[in-house]
């Protein structure tokens, strides 16, 4: 899965609420949520983990299903 389709995820899964909200959620910087919404970087494991969560689905949805198994 490319870093472009993650971040077109992350930020259709955060939908109209803020990045505030969700950073502080998920217990990390806006900074770091702008950079895996902008594809610049993946999260690690455990924050893959918290953003799972946080959106109510699986990391597998998230980071590795492909195209045709859309959400």
């Amino acid at each position: 899965m490319d870093k472009d389709t993650i971040a077109k995820r992350l930020v259709q899964l955060r939908g109209n609420r803020s990045k505030e909200a969700i950073a502080r959620e998920v217990n990390i910087s806006i900074r770091a949520l702008e950079s895996y919404e902008t594809g610049q970087r993946i999260p690690r494991d455990a924050v893959k983990l918290s953003l799972a969560r946080c959106y109510d689905t699986t990391v597998e949805a998230i980071f590795f299903q492909d195209e045709q198994h859309e959400m």
